[in-house]
């Protein structure tokens, strides 16, 4: 009930035409065609990127095994190497790749070429140097965060917090060395 006691009611305009939506054979609801062809609109794109998206893991696969044989390597490592490119493809969350990443998206937000873009960090006190050794994946140290931030647009402690987390398959891996859990670990670097 609404707060002024009146029911919520259903209301339908007479001069309008409805279809009705139907799921496993019985009627859900009803809707305008409008909005019943943005329906179909929205699942066909999914179902086309559902196709897409088996076709590109079909392809990834032969890929691979054509890289195994080449190799001369047992198809047993078949999977992880799946993996390890999946895993490759992802935008990182966290590290050094991860702010390389930004950067990237940054280049491309400003629309300008590599030099332009070297330049641009340069005026922000990041040297050629320090932005090639970002984009090779070496350690960034404090010293270059507040350039980043600038360049960026971000907090120095977004920075630190990116530069510093821990993705999923980097925990797995500590944990692992460690000899614990991913909970016990992931608790420990929470608190």
């Amino acid at each position: 009930m609404r707060p002024n006691n009146q029911t919520l009611r259903l209301q339908l305009n007479h001069y309008r035409s409805y279809i009705a939506i139907s799921c496993e054979d019985m009627e859900v609801g009803f809707c305008t065609p409008e909005f019943a062809a943005k329906m179909v609109e929205i699942f066909n794109e999914y179902e086309r990127l559902h196709e897409e998206n088996e076709m590109l893991n079909k392809a990834l696969k032969l890929a691979c095994i054509d890289l195994l044989k080449q190799a001369g390597i047992s198809m047993n490592h078949l999977d992880r190497r799946i993996q390890d490119y999946l895993d490759k493809a992802k935008r990182p969350e966290h590290g050094t790749r991860a702010i390389a990443f930004l950067l990237r998206e940054r280049q491309q937000a400003l629309d300008i070429s590599n030099r332009e873009f070297v330049r641009f960090c340069a005026s922000y006190k990041l040297a050629p140097q320090q932005l090639k050794d970002i984009f090779q994946g070496k350690d960034i140290p404090d010293s270059q965060l507040k350039s980043l931030s600038r360049i960026l647009g971000k907090s120095v402690e977004e920075l630190i917090e990116v530069r510093d987390g821990f993705s999923d398959s980097e925990l797995n891996r500590l944990a692992r060395i460690l000899g614990t859990s991913n909970e016990d670990l992931a608790q420990v670097f929470s608190s």
